[in-house]
């Protein structure tokens, strides 16, 4: 598929979405809105990626919401009845959460490369992502408390699992920018590169080790993961011997031990596709 906002290439099982607008400083649009979600259900659901990789072109990642989604009013209607426009615009800001949760609803991991300014919207975003990586030039800000409002698109539910809750507030209630160091040695993003170039190579070096995996192991962890995050300890290793008791199999496991007995690298086949229902 083609997108307006999006640049998108698959190669060795790994698929590389890279937003487009630097001219923009790729923030995030009407069209970026509705063809993200698009964009990762469709590489999930084709079965050919085992990762997917977000990066970015220019000098920043993202500016963050685009300011025409505001003041469109067809996107957003700020008149009228009180009641009615509130609903309106509870759902509105529901669609846009949803089109970011499409990033941890996907059954392959989604790993970030983010240089410049991650900003806004933007950090709602890598928020959403399994992991973060950065340039050394890189800063990130919840800029919207400084704009006026409530940052609503997921900063505030996802990044207090990711940092202290103290220094979220912090950022949250001031609005100043954390730089790539900082945001290192508090855990939110994995690695510091020093060129945008070594970013990239780095990120894709990591998703190739992913992609190497069996990827039904690799959509075991996710779900794991994710549903761990939200349930208790006890809740989740119910979840992980249902899961087990359906999901696991052997086959992978043997072609594993195959491979490391002749010193090759195994070999998986892919998850199924995701079809509509009765698609054959």
């Amino acid at each position: 598929m083609d997108y307006k906002s999006f640049n998108v290439d698959t190669k060795d099982q790994i698929a590389h979405v890279q937003m487009n607008r630097p001219e923009a400083m790729n923030s995030m649009d009407m069209d970026f809105w509705l063809e993200l979600p698009q964009c990762v259900k469709a590489i999930d659901a084709s079965g050919e990626a085992r990762v997917i990789v977000i990066s970015s072109t220019g000098k920043h990642f993202s500016a963050g919401m685009d300011l025409g989604v505001f003041s469109n009013p067809k996107a957003v209607p700020m008149t009228g009845d009180p009641g009615r426009m509130g609903e309106n615009l509870r759902r509105v800001v529901m669609q846009l959460q949803a089109s970011l949760s499409a990033l941890e609803e996907v059954r392959i991991p989604v790993l970030t490369a983010i240089q410049g300014g991650c900003i806004g919207g933007a950090l709602d975003m890598v928020c959403a992502s399994d992991s973060r990586y950065c340039s050394a030039d890189a800063y990130f800000t919840i800029k919207e408390t400084e704009l006026g409002m409530t940052a609503d698109v997921g900063t505030l539910q996802r990044l207090p699992k990711l940092l202290p809750q103290g220094v979220v507030r912090e950022l949250a209630y001031t609005g100043r920018n954390f730089s790539a160091q900082e945001a290192k040695n508090l855990g939110f993003v994995n690695e510091v590169f020093e060129t945008q170039e070594a970013l990239l190579d780095g990120v894709m070096n990591i998703a190739a080790k992913i992609a190497q995996n069996s990827p039904l192991a690799v959509v075991g962890c996710k779900e794991m993961l994710n549903y761990s995050r939200d349930h208790s300890v006890e809740d989740s290793l119910k979840y992980m011997a249902t899961w087990q008791s359906g999901m696991f199999r052997p086959n992978d496991m043997m072609k594993t031990f195959a491979a490391k007995a002749t010193k090759t690298q195994a070999e998986y086949a892919d998850v199924w596709p995701i079809k509509g229902l009765f698609e054959r």
